[in-house]
């Protein structure tokens, strides 16, 4: 919110910002080309934007033959370090990750194999489905069998707590408007605590947190590559399969999602992961669902309010739709359908259909 002394500097303070920023993106721009020609060994490459994600990365093609990425994550924004420690534990455990070609890792340039253009999310469809997510299982199975070191970040409830809060401060007192009184955060606050007993129980692994089909790079040799790993910790064994399944940009049908799971199960049971019987996973999945599709709805009103990105706002009903279809099978969470259906559902948009 702005409040009344700072609207009244708008304009002038406005314009010293735009020009600021101007000046600093033309220098960073300047900076991302010369470490790509240095990087590369072409004087007259070139630079276009591939893509940019929700935080401060972004990624520009070369002009050259074979093409690169520059993955440019500003400093004190972005740190490539995490990154690059996660990259090197997972190509270790075999997964296969993009190849880091140069770097400069002060600067925060890196220099990327090309894995193409189109993520799985632009690839799969009802009739390939089963297909690429078995493919994804290739890379998921041997993912959570890596054993990270002691210190290794965790999933504990400081972490989920702090994620459940983003939907209580982001979506629903600063996107919706509504009081965070006691009426409100009170079953909220049941839930919560229903939510991360059941998750802590489950058996732990490394968890990558966003696997989901738009993190998944089709080769061109048949397979896929796993991407934006950055964040990942020890955790719930359902979450990334929950994340591959009840996908963020794009919603399948419950018969699909209900043979991935069982898929996944079956796979992971053959390969020694500690995974229980197939409707204890079920729930387990269910459960961590609704703490994930809670943050995501926090995250995506966030990054519109916070970080002037409204399109993540669109796919917010699908969330809400996630939630709906799953709080009625789990008695623990009723207090939540209540807030959803009165607090949520009036202002958030059509759901989608089922």
């Amino acid at each position: 919110m702005t409040n009344t002394a700072t609207s009244a500097a708008t304009p002038a303070a406005s314009e010293a910002a735009r020009d600021s920023a101007s000046t600093d993106d033309s220098a960073r721009a300047e900076a991302r080309l010369a470490f790509a020609r240095s990087a590369l060994g072409d004087a007259n490459a070139t630079l276009e934007r591939a893509s940019v994600d929700a935080g401060f990365r972004s990624y520009w093609r070369s002009s050259c033959e074979p093409t690169r990425i520059v993955m440019d994550a500003p400093p004190g924004k972005e740190d490539v370090r995490p990154w690059l420690a996660i990259r090197d534990l997972l190509e270790a455990g075999g997964v296969r990750v993009p190849r880091v070609l140069a770097r400069d890792v002060e600067a925060g340039f890196l220099l990327l194999e090309d894995l193409g253009a189109q993520t799985l999310l632009q690839v799969i469809d009802e009739s390939n489905a089963t297909g690429w997510f078995d493919a994804a299982l290739d890379q998921l199975l041997p993912l959570q069998q890596i054993a990270p070191s002691a210190g290794f970040p965790r999933y504990d409830e400081a972490l989920l707590a702090r994620e459940l809060r983003l939907f209580d401060d982001w979506l629903l007192g600063t996107h919706l408007g509504l009081p965070l009184d006691c009426a409100l955060t009170d079953p909220l606050e049941l839930v919560y605590r229903r939510l991360m007993d059941a998750i802590l129980a489950q058996p732990t692994v490394l968890v990558h947190r966003d696997f989901m089909p738009r993190n998944l790079m089709p080769l061109q040799g048949g397979g896929l590559a796993v991407l934006d790993f950055q964040d990942a910790v020890v955790g719930p064994i359902s979450y990334d399969v929950l994340s591959l399944f009840k996908d963020a940009f794009h919603g399948w049908p419950q018969e699909l999602v209900d043979w991935g799971v069982a898929r996944y199960r079956e796979r992971a049971s053959a390969a020694g992961l500690p995974v229980p019987g197939l409707a204890d996973f079920r729930r387990d999945v269910d459960l961590i669902g609704v703490q994930r599709h809670l943050k995501v709805l926090g995250i995506f009103a966030r990054l519109n309010h916070r970080d002037g990105k409204p399109k993540y706002l669109a796919d917010a009903p699908r969330f809400v739709r996630y939630l709906l279809d799953v709080i009625p099978k789990h008695r623990a969470l009723q207090p939540l359908q209540s807030v959803i259906e009165e607090r949520v559902l009036p202002t958030i948009g059509a759901l989608p259909s089922r």
